[in-house]
């Protein structure tokens, strides 16, 4: 009796796994009572076992070869409606669910679609026919599975009579995106269109073009194959074969199909690369016998295997060369990790599965953890029969679990109840869910081909025949939809709107330009204002000190005056480009620079030329230089050149306010130059000046230093050269609204360069060497130079004080009271002093030596 009692739970696990159902609830693998039930669709179990009794009879078969990882993939449901229920996901309410074994056949499958379409809370398991199942309850409220495409096919033509959602966790068969053959059917994964698209490209891009193809006989492999060959021919990769495998184990010539696809292999040498549409199991068996005949080739995995991890552990796998696969997304699996370690201590439900496993743990006990899933799939239901071990928790092993996860199948089943759960929220939102009968299964079901595209989208009809069948994408840029399942987008009006990807409306562009309240205007600006301040401190610090040498040398106050007022004009002109654009400022700006800026090169053009005429000792070159000093007539002709100039601009092509709508998302308010020839031509005009005044300037830097000017103007019209250079090529490269401010900041350095090389050293020597501003500095200095130029010539520092006994060179004074022999230049005096001439011969009497001095003009410059 002890024995017996010891072997009652073993006899009655085997009972129920080798004798078919004695009643429908013998059927059922695991189930949990809920308000809203789920049924679940695995293939626990790699094939079923047939009957060999004859007359065959109408039974449910058997099943063998227990699949750990699709038990695992059992388990993920369970696990995710238990979270659900402890979740504030579905309050009040809870999940229950109902799992099936399809043993890899569709026999099984269909015999549990039936159960799932039987009348709710019935007495009996009966499917009524009705016309309309519009109020008919049937036992589930939607199903997850099943595992193979062929399978989900079947099921999916079942429940498509009552329309009871289907959610896929590993079906990827493209057939089944077909919403007219199976509007009630959904994945989480992929099809297989995605896939075999995918691998054609990896084989293009890889370099091969003659492959092979291994596929089952089956809705799936056909399919997979008739794709493959699409996306093959496409990307220029021929096949060299194909081979079919039957869909079933259980199928007799399995065996011999397999050595016929490896002979195949043998004989087509040139052929390395193999893809393989196959499940697990029929994968196992070719891996086998392909290690045993030392077949290796790169094998092109498809998604259902290429992560498997009983493949990738079998013995010698490296001998079969390289495995190149896709697989599905996963996530984070710490939650399920940590569900099955507390399983076998709080069992959930009534599982008949995790009891079978236990059982077989404990059946191959004795075996090493290689071959622990060999063991569990290939233990008969005889030798199950004598063991003599009583199932316990110590066989639960999780860590053997948990090894054999696959991740991808996983997280797609936990997706599949979420979905679910999700669909049952928003159905319970406004009634009470906790009566079984408070909706149907199909108003869970979408009724459309497509979903409906939101605003931003429109619809894009796809291969399919029929017009409700599209894909929504997005609105480009500019253009936008503002209803749903919009034909095509509209258009934004571009000149004043704009709209980003996938947009609802048109939003109005910004007007922008550089406003008074910029930043960086008002920077330029103070600028401006400080440049205007300096020329005031300028003309109070040469008005102040008129009669000084310094400044009579710069020309008298008239020409520093007109110099100044240009430099006036020119900073004020850069107040034009601030603000929005109107016509007057638009035409007002250019041509108050251009003038100004000509007649202030004009005036120190005049100051160079003077330069040379006072100290030229060539006679030739003096004569020509007298011939062309007329200081008012020069000024007016090259300033009046550049005010026809720009009359012709203002009256050709007046420049005028222009909206730039280059830029997305602004409008541009500027001001359009009319005629960039005018531009130019009058920018190259003040640099033609410029240029003419620097060679002058250029020529006479090495006059006398303490009033000669023509060091300071060639340093001046280099930053004026170097300012303008650097402009072209900021000015044609920059758009928006600072384009003005790079106009500004060139007329800024070159107003301040030649403004403070022109009166800044001067201002330096009236407030700071008071001592070299005097007469007899101012002569002091010219005696050095002409005395220095003359070669030999030198004269004794007392001789030129104006106290001295030594007859003196002639003042200004004398110069100026001398009618008969002075000589004006420009309204200065300028002379040839009989002095001078006597100083000569005085020097000479005294012995000393030196070369004839030739006469000479001496100018206060």
């Amino acid at each position: 009796m002890a024995i017996f009692g010891l072997l009652m739970p073993v006899f009655l696990i085997c009972f129920n796994i080798g004798q078919s159902c004695r009643n429908p609830d013998d059927f059922v693998g695991a189930s949990s009572p809920g308000d809203v039930v789920i049924g679940g669709l695995f293939a626990i179990h790699g094939k079923m076992l047939h009957s060999e009794e004859e007359p065959l009879k109408p039974v449910i078969a058997n099943c063998a070869g227990f699949e750990v990882q699709v038990f695992l993939q059992s388990l993920a449901m369970v696990h995710a409606i238990e979270r659900i229920n402890n979740s504030t996901l579905l309050p009040g309410i809870k999940l229950g669910y109902e799992i099936y074994d399809t043993c890899a056949e569709v026999t099984r499958a269909m015999a549990a679609a039936l159960r799932f379409l039987s009348k709710f809370n019935a007495s009996k398991d009966f499917v009524e026919f009705k016309c309309n199942y519009s109020d008919y309850t049937p036992r589930v409220k939607a199903v997850i599975g099943a595992t193979y495409s062929e399978v989900s096919m079947s099921v999916a033509r079942i429940l498509n009579l009552q329309l009871i959602p289907q959610v896929s966790h590993a079906s990827t068969a493209q057939i089944l995106s077909d919403k007219v053959r199976f509007p009630t059917f959904l994945r989480t994964v992929p099809s297989d269109s995605y896939q075999t698209k995918a691998m054609a490209r990896l084989i293009h891009r890889s370099g091969w073009n003659w492959i092979g193809i291994i596929a089952t006989d089956d809705d799936f492999g056909r399919l997979a194959v008739e794709s493959f060959g699409l996306q093959a021919m496409a990307n220029n990769v021929c096949i060299a074969f194909k081979e079919m495998l039957p869909a079933y184990l259980s199928d007799s010539t399995i065996h011999g199909k397999i050595n016929q696809a490896l002979e195949k292999i043998v004989k087509e040498t040139r052929v390395n690369v193999i893809v393989v549409f196959l499940r697990q199991f029929h994968v196992m068996r070719l891996f086998r016998k392909a290690i045993e005949r030392n077949i290796n080739k790169t094998w092109i995995a498809s998604d259902n295997w290429s992560a498997a991890v009983k493949i990738s552990t079998i013995p010698n796998i490296s001998r079969l060369g390289k495995v190149v696969g896709f697989t599905f997304k996963s996530g984070n699996m710490s939650s399920f990790h940590e569900f099955l370690s507390n399983l076998h201590t709080t069992p959930t439900g009534s599982n008949t599965f995790s009891r079978e496993y236990t059982m077989l743990m404990s059946t191959c006990s004795h075996i090493n953890d290689q071959d622990l899933s060999k063991c569990i799939a290939n233990y008969s239901v005889e030798r199950v029969l004598k063991n003599r071990t009583r199932p316990s928790n110590q066989f639960w092993r999780e860590e053997f679990l948990i090894a054999n996860i696959e991740p991808g199948f996983i997280h797609s089943t936990m997706i599949a109840v979420h979905a679910i759960a999700n669909a049952i929220r928003n159905q319970c939102k406004d009634r009470n869910c906790k009566d079984p009968y408070a909706f149907a299964p199909w108003e869970n079901v979408p009724s459309k081909c497509s979903r409906k595209c939101s605003p931003g989208q429109v619809k894009k009809v796809s291969a399919s025949p029929h017009t409700c069948c599209y894909e929504c994408i997005s609105c480009p840029e500019n253009y936008y939809t503002n209803k749903s399942d919009m034909d095509y987008c509209i258009l934004c009006n571009n000149r004043t709107h704009w709209a980003p990807v996938n947009s609802s409306t048109c939003y109005r562009k910004m007007v922008q330009y550089l406003n008074w309240n910029d930043w960086f205007a008002i920077l330029l600006l103070v600028l401006s204002v400080l440049g205007i301040v300096l020329i005031c401190a300028i003309i109070i610090i040469f008005t102040r000190n008129v009669d000084t040498p310094v400044v009579k040398a710069s020309g008298g106050l008239t020409v520093c005056y007109v110099i100044l007022l240009c430099h006036f004009l020119a900073f004020v002109s850069t107040g034009f480009f601030i603000g929005k654009p109107k016509a007057y400022t638009c035409k007002t700006r250019q041509v108050l620079f251009g003038i100004s800026f000509a007649l202030c090169i004009s005036c120190i053009l005049i100051k160079s030329l003077k330069i040379l005429l006072a100290f030229s000792f060539d006679p030739k070159l003096q004569k020509v230089l007298k011939g062309l000093y007329k200081p008012i007539p020069i000024v007016s002709f090259c300033t009046g050149i550049q005010v026809l100039i720009c009359a012709v601009w203002i009256s050709v092509r007046s420049p005028y306010v222009e909206e730039n709508f280059s830029i997305r998302r602004v409008i541009i308010l500027e001001c359009n130059e009319g005629s960039a020839v005018a531009l130019g031509v009058m920018l190259g005009y003040i640099a033609l000046l410029a240029f003419v005044c620097f060679i002058c300037a250029f020529k006479g830097r090495k006059l006398p230093e303490n009033y000669n000017e023509a060091k300071f103007i060639t340093f001046g019209m280099l930053i004026y050269f170097i300012a303008w250079i650097i402009f072209i090529p900021v000015y044609t490269t920059t758009f928006g609204k600072y384009l003005p401010a790079v106009e500004i900041i060139v007329i800024l350095i070159s107003n301040y360069g030649i403004l403070c090389c022109t009166f800044f050293p001067k201002c330096y020597i009236i407030l700071y060497k008071q001592e070299a501003n005097t007469k007899s500095a101012f002569l002091k200095m010219l005696y050095n130079y002409s005395s220095k130029s003359a070669g030999s010539l030198s004269v004794n520092q007392s001789s030129l004080d104006s106290k001295s006994a030594t007859p003196p060179i002639p003042s200004t004074n004398t110069c100026c009271n001398t009618k008969g022999e002075k000589n004006w230049v420009n309204g200065s005096c300028h002379f040839q002093a009989s002095g001078y001439r006597e100083m000569k011969r005085e020097m000479q009497s005294t012995n000393l030596a030196g070369p004839t001095i030739p006469r000479r003009r001496l100018s206060s410059i």
